[in-house]
Formats: C-alpha cells, structure tokens, sequence
C-alpha cells in the first residue's frame, strides 16, 4: 500500500505492513518492528510511527516513547556517512568540543543535522570506549579515526565525498 507524505513523495509501506502482519501477536515486539522499520526506510518517520501504532494495536504515545528513549532510533533521516564525534571525558579534555566545532562548521551542519545532500549527518557520543586513542572521530561507526586534529578534518571528509 502506498501513502501520500512529506514533500509530495510517496512511500510504499508494503515492507512494513508485512513487519507489522508477521510480528503482531509476538508479545514485546516493538523495539524489533522499528529496528527493521528504521533500517528499511532510513528513519522512523510520524507515517511510519503511526503505522506500526495502528498496525499493532498499541498507542501512538508507546511508539513514540521507545523511539525517543534509545538512542540509536531516529525521526530524521541520517545522511550517508554518520560522523560521530566522542566526547567523553579523556576526548573532552583533548579537544573533542574543538573538532566538533570545525567539523559543523565545515559541513554546515549542526550536531544532529544532515547536510543538504544527504551525504553527511554529524553527531556527538559519550564513548566510543578508545580513552587512549583521543579524541576519536568515527565514521558509520566502522571507520574509526584517533588521535583526530583540526588538520585531519578535510581529510576525513574527503575520504566518503
């Protein structure tokens, strides 16, 4: 079934319905309906998060909820490389607040933003668990930089353009 949304585009929820069809009478189910919905459609969008509502009897206010709680579910889609910058203490101390500066600045976007283009999103984590290695720059949380300057910056970015 295909549904009018956003910016006159129009998404096809086929994939979803039959998540939705294939899970509904599994008991604590949400959490792996939105984690395939997510990676199918990019984000969890007010359509899809009133879909899987509707689709599996439970209030919009629970989908909701566990989306805004866990980090790692979004509304907004993410571009195609995540750079994640760490600012955790042992980061935070070796300039992480400085490299989160110039990589918004360089992409023009603000942490939590995704540029026009939809190549780049820019965020902020607590730890990446490599305290020796600060600051840490990691990209799609694959590709891990340490030890990351200002001079390193361009680099970087130019390595997923």
């Amino acid at each position: 079934m295909v549904c009018s949304c956003e910016n006159g585009k129009e998404t096809d929820f086929s994939l979803l319905d039959n998540i939705i069809e294939e899970n509904r009478d599994n008991e604590g189910i949400l959490i792996n309906v939105l984690h395939k919905a997510q990676t199918h459609y990019g984000a969890l969008t007010p359509q899809i998060q009133k879909r899987i509502s509707e689709g599996l009897n439970i209030p919009l206010s629970e989908v909701y909820g566990t989306i805004t709680f866990y980090h790692f579910f979004t509304m907004v889609p993410k571009g195609k490389y995540v750079v994640k910058i760490c600012t955790g203490t042992a980061c935070y101390v070796r300039g992480a607040n400085k490299l989160v500066e110039q990589f918004s600045e360089k992409l023009g976007i603000e942490v939590g933003g995704t540029t026009d283009d939809g190549l780049f999103s820019l965020e902020t984590v607590r730890c990446v668990g490599a305290c020796s290695l600060a600051p840490v720059v990691t990209v799609n949380d694959e590709d891990i930089f340490k030890r990351v300057s200002a001079k390193e910056i361009d680099d970087i970015i130019a390595k997923y353009k």
